[in-house]
């Protein structure tokens, strides 16, 4: 006789929507990763203000990838406890009342509706907004693309069924039903923090009603009945717990242990964050940093940056192809031999900056229209030193997170490290020393995926609380802050804040130079 207890379930399978690749895992009782899979995605920009994805593209790497490590480990539909999920935030999707897509997936990173950034912040609505909902004023937020479609496809709108991110679009797939965790909807502008429901001026603005957005449900929601044809294609049973799950953002720290005050979170991917976990929710006067929701007892506060790895593969391909090349031809990964030249070079770069604002920027400054730029350039640096200071740069960005982050919160007494960059000794001692606290490394490097794990063993009953993260958790050998290098980033901090506030007006000219010289291409 098969036994159904969830003691002979040992095994946890974690689906992580991502912006450039879905990650599936399959993580056992312990908290060790048994098999991992990884699809990718293309990411379109046909215009410079526009980033969308094809739902269906992603809808179909979260059964595939589901399916593979199923396979990958050789287990029974009967051994898995539950499937949870990890998603990015802030996509926004109109779908009919088929759940057919009416548009592509509108990523965190469209920037089309940047004109209602300063409408909301001269009006005081944005200001009045941020404080109940703690997403902070920017057109990656949902509520922001929403006035767009108002504005500019109000046939559309009159054709939309619901407005749905990324993650809803998979669960009314497998599952015919609308359904949004309240860790997503507290990224999307329209979600009341303290009362757990939409926030129904923000509903105003955007032009829509409640009955076009999902059923709110706690991050701990399970779900079951999934459709024969997508259990089948999986290797799970119909009867398989689904746990709704979170944002990939408030996930990750649970995934690295980052669950008391003065453990700050820092993950650096494609783009970044830096976070910290509070009880309740909390805003930033400034309005600079998010807070989005995880459990009803932990709230994350932080903030994102948009360029993070993506500098670093722009550097690869942009300014560094000769030695990229070489570093092929010797069979060496190209990061590694573009890190090893950085590390020839003196930290500051002999005072050289890059503020590495490629996509515009976040936290702290949202602002969509800054552009990168090489400061204090001259005849003596080298190419090397131009990597390491875009290097530098995105530490720069994490810095300045960090200080608005210790403004509300206080001093981080420990910094931990994931995301891709973390496999680099380099960019951690780099960090360490440019914030001025010890950075530690966890041995989960998917974190997120391992945080969405952890969250489906408490949803499903397993564990009490999520101080249960300590028992999975691992943390390396720390890097301890070098005093003269913390010395020389502290007075480079100063003149790269300057550098940014003193060229934040001509970031908006050379900004409207650029959409009108790609319109007078076309034309």
């Amino acid at each position: 006789m098969t036994d159904h207890s969830p003691a002979a379930k040992p095994y946890i399978v974690a689906a992580d929507i991502g912006t450039t690749s879905t990650k599936t895992l399959i993580i056992d009782r312990e908290g060790r990763v048994k098999a991992s899979h990884s699809i990718e995605y293309p990411l379109f920009t046909p215009t410079a203000d526009r980033a969308e994805q094809d739902p269906q593209q992603i809808f179909q790497a979260v059964v595939e990838g589901i399916g593979a490590v199923v396979r990958e480990l050789g287990i029974s539909a009967e051994e898995v406890l539950c499937v949870s999920f990890s998603s990015a935030m802030h996509s926004l999707i109109a779908v009919d009342d088929q759940a057919n897509p009416l548009t592509q997936c509108v990523t965190w990173a469209d920037n089309r509706s940047a004109v209602y950034v300063e409408e909301l912040k001269r009006s005081g609505l944005g200001q009045q907004i941020y404080s109940r909902t703690g997403t902070p004023i920017h057109p990656m937020s949902p509520l922001l693309k929403l006035m767009w479609f108002r504005d500019n496809e109000p046939d559309l709108v009159k054709r939309t069924y619901k407005f749905i991110g990324i993650k809803e679009f998979v669960f009314v797939q497998l599952f015919d039903r609308y359904i949004i965790d309240h860790s997503l909807a507290s990224a999307t502008g329209l979600f009341n923090l303290q009362n757990l429901d939409w926030d129904e001026e923000a509903l105003r603005l955007a032009g829509v009603t409640r009955g076009q957005l999902s059923e709110l449900v706690p991050t701990t929601f399970h779900i079951n009945g999934l459709r024969v044809e997508h259990a089948a294609a999986m290797g799970l049973s119909t009867a398989t717990p689904f746990v709704v799950g979170a944002s990939d953002g408030v996930l990750a720290n649970l995934g690295v242990g980052a669950i008391e005050p003065g453990v700050v979170a820092v993950t650096i991917g494609t783009s970044g964050a830096v976070r910290s976990v509070v009880n309740k929710p909390q805003t930033d006067p400034e309005g600079k940093l998010f807070c989005y929701a995880l459990t009803e007892n932990f709230w994350v506060v932080g903030g994102p940056i948009n360029n993070g790895g993506i500098v670093f593969r722009w550097v690869r391909d942009q300014i560094a192809t000769l030695e990229t090349e070489e570093a092929r031809r010797i069979g060496m990964d190209p990061y590694d031999y573009l890190t090893e030249l950085a590390s020839q070079v003196q930290a500051g770069s002999d005072g050289l900056l890059f503020l590495p604002l490629l996509a515009g920027e976040r936290a702290p400054y949202w602002n969509a229209n800054a552009r990168g730029v090489y400061f204090g350039l001259s005849l003596n640096h080298q190419k090397k030193h131009m990597i390491r200071a875009a290097l530098e740069g995105v530490m720069f960005s994490i810095q300045a997170v960090a200080s608005s982050l210790e403004r509300l919160m206080g001093p981080a007494t420990e910094l931990r490290a994931s995301g891709g960059f973390a496999r680099s000794a380099f960019w951690r001692q780099m960090m360490a020393d440019m914030i001025g606290t010890s950075v530690t490394v966890p041995d989960a490097i998917e974190s997120s995926g391992v945080g969405a794990a952890l969250l489906g063993l408490l949803a499903m009953g397993e564990i009490e609380d999520l101080s249960h993260a300590h028992n999975w958790i691992q943390v390396g050998t720390a890097h301890e802050v070098n005093e003269s290098d913390y010395r020389i980033y502290q007075q480079l901090t100063s003149i790269y804040t300057s550098v940014y506030h003193q060229l934040k007006d001509q970031f908006d000219a050379i900004t409207a130079f650029q959409q009108q010289h790609l319109l007078s291409l076309k034309s």
